[in-house]
């Protein structure tokens, strides 16, 4: 091995010093742990990426202040995937280009699918931790990479079944999008209404198509049930809600977690009152938990300018917060391998009362609850 010599100890030095002094990328700062985001951030469902960008970031800012993770800083950046099967394949291409041992949170049951049935993770040496949304085509079988922090749309499902049978509901319509987490969805629906029994159920497939909109949802309203359950992406739930009550549809309708309050408000306007959205996080703006004070200073650190929070910031940061812990007890920082490793070996991390565990399973979590929005557009739990 050839000796180090002073002029070699000086460059090393000056080049640390100017990559810290200008910022260069990730793969300049070689002491850097790289995450990465891929998602929607142009174009609907927007703004649910930005919103978990926002969450990820907020924390990770407080490690980087704490001195990172083994005295390495987390680099974070993003690439927009359009909200397109093709443009996630070509984003996910352009992600790890920059080596991140992680991407949080990515978007869409369509370009997950296709992350799946092109063997994307097995291609890239990184872990997915979390996937909105929970359909089940992406977890069974999914992929020992591919990590879930949220319950699945079949709790979700589920909850909103039994649900609607506690409100004395006999009666339920379904209006889902042919899409993977639609049909999967519709199916979770039928068979919990068989196990409850003494429950009706029939579902009705549209696409977000106006005319086809239009036709499923006057198929549903036809049926003159006494609830309506609207599954599918959320520019499909929300328009879905908004036809509905167009052609006066006043029963209670439900739709699922990835639709936020402001997407349905923006699209649906004052026919969002009263809609029940499932819920897989606690009341983000709630103060009675350790975690959400938590999550709070964070982001009120990183974003002042933020009054009120949404549950997708939540998400976001519980991701990250997830993926640091993991690398704090990983062996190699570097590695998917080891940090995967790491992720199932910690059993359960509870977070006052909002509990995940991979050691069972690529599925952490399994909070549902219901919320209603109320006239203002918030959430009411």
């Amino acid at each position: 091995m050839q000796p180090i010599n002073k002029f070699t100890k000086s460059a090393s030095a000056f080049l640390l010093g100017v990559s810290a002094l200008f910022g260069l990328p990730a793969a300049v700062q070689a002491q850097d742990i790289v995450i990465g985001q891929v998602g929607p951030f142009t174009g609907l469902p927007v703004p649910d990426a930005l919103q978990i960008s926002q969450g990820a970031k907020a924390y990770i800012a407080q490690v980087n202040k704490a001195g990172g993770v083994h005295g390495r800083k987390i680099s974070y950046f993003e690439v927009d995937d359009t909200y397109k099967p093709d443009g996630f394949v070509a984003a996910m291409e352009q992600a790890m280009q920059r080596r991140p041992v992680a991407l949080i949170s990515p978007v869409g049951s369509a370009s997950l699918k296709r992350m799946l049935d092109d063997k994307l993770l097995d291609k890239y040496d990184v872990v997915v931790m979390n996937a909105v949304p929970g359909a089940e085509a992406l977890r069974n079988p999914g992929h020992p990479r591919l990590f879930h922090v949220r319950a699945g749309d079949k709790q979700q499902l589920e909850k909103i079944v039994n649900h609607a049978r506690t409100l004395g509901i006999l009666k339920l319509g379904v209006l889902h999008q042919n899409i993977p987490m639609g049909v999967s969805g519709m199916k979770v629906v039928a068979d919990e209404a068989t196990r409850l029994t003494g429950m009706e159920v029939k579902g009705y497939e549209g696409s977000i198509n106006p005319e086809q909109m239009a036709k499923a949802a006057q198929d549903v309203a036809n049926l003159n049930a006494q609830g309506v359950l609207v599954i599918g992406a959320p520019p499909f739930a929300s328009a879905g809600v908004a036809q509905l009550r167009k052609i006066g549809v006043t029963q209670s309708i439900f739709i699922l977690a990835d639709t936020s309050p402001g997407l349905l408000m923006k699209v649906a306007g004052d026919s969002a009152r009263g809609v029940g959205i499932a819920q897989i996080y606690p009341n983000p703006n709630g103060r009675t938990t350790t975690l959400m004070r938590d999550f709070q200073t964070a982001m009120k650190a990183a974003y002042p300018e933020v009054t009120s929070f949404a549950s997708f910031q939540l998400e976001g940061y519980l991701s990250a917060r997830i993926v640091i812990e993991g690398l704090r007890r990983s062996k190699d920082v570097t590695k998917s391998e080891a940090l995967a490793k790491a992720l199932v070996a910690m059993g359960e991390l509870d977070f006052d009362g909002y509990r995940v565990d991979f050691s069972k399973g690529p599925v952490g979590g399994r909070f549902v609850d219901i919320a209603v929005v109320d006239i203002s557009g918030r959430l009411r739990y």
